[in-house]
């Protein structure tokens, strides 16, 4: 195997049709949300709509500012649609990269052609990425498409701002996945792992919104790190970059467990 980065080539043409799949989910997502705003959020029929509701639902779900376009875009589909997607996306293909083929007996197939365990975690990581830094980049074009003819109001820097914190977020999931799968070989982990860091993120962002008392919990959530301080509305800030911090940590941890471990036959 002398071509170069031969997995991470593997890795993305296996996973093309899924990789297709999902960003005509994506694109499905966008379009339907979207193009909604101008008939209900801007004559104000979607503000009245989110004050018959009951605050804490109103905080839980981060719609308290879906009155207006760049709120709405962040309220349906980076913080909910777009996040629940690219979620489950991400821990999918994390988990394959290393706990699902040890599990099925692949992994020690690929191993008795020569490559290094820290070539495959890494080269596997990279794809896994790459995807979805490819639906990121998706968003982003079909956001810009329909942010003029859905009255939506986003500026350009704010976009990409929220988009690299909404790919740190999903990335994040993954490097779960694949670390956890490293570290272990087993795929209940690895999607747990996954799985259980988005839901940890979003549940402890949704209980720090309900007062003051409880804001403190922002500070241990990913999701607030991504979120926080609105980047849809206000552009970059430094606890976007965190979550990007912690996934380096777990893909650093699972790189330096699988070199040394036994692997499942």
């Amino acid at each position: 195997m002398n071509r170069v980065l031969p997995l991470f080539r593997r890795s993305i043409l296996d996973g093309w049709r899924g990789l297709v799949g999902w960003t005509i989910g994506i694109l499905a997502a966008l379009m339907l949300y979207l193009p909604l705003y101008p008939s209900f959020g801007g004559n104000g029929q979607m503000q009245q709509i989110i004050d018959t509701l009951p605050p804490e639902l109103v905080r839980s779900l981060n719609y308290d500012q879906i009155g207006s376009g760049p709120g709405y875009a962040q309220a349906t589909f980076f913080g909910l649609i777009g996040f629940v997607l690219l979620t489950i996306a991400a821990v999918g293909w994390g988990t394959e990269a290393i706990a699902n083929d040890e599990e099925n007996g692949q992994l020690e197939l690929t191993l008795a052609h020569g490559v290094l365990r820290g070539q495959i975690i890494a080269e596997r990581a990279a794809a896994v990425l790459v995807k979805l830094v490819w639906l990121s980049i998706v968003s982003v074009v079909v956001v810009l498409v329909l942010n003029e003819p859905s009255e939506l109001g986003i500026e350009f820097g704010n976009l990409v701002a929220t988009a690299v914190a909404f790919l740190g977020l999903v990335s994040l999931a993954a490097a779960a996945a694949i670390g956890v799968g490293a570290v272990t070989g087993r795929r209940s982990w690895a999607v747990s792992a996954g799985s259980g860091v988005a839901v940890y993120a979003y549940a402890l962002n949704a209980l720090g919104n309900q007062s003051d008392d409880l804001s403190w919990l922002h500070d241990w959530s990913p999701y607030s790190w991504a979120y926080g301080d609105s980047p849809i509305l206000n552009g970059w800030n430094g606890t976007i970059w965190l979550n990007y911090a912690v996934i380096a940590a777990l893909l650093a941890v699972g790189w330096l467990v699988f070199r040394r471990r036994d692997v499942a036959v």
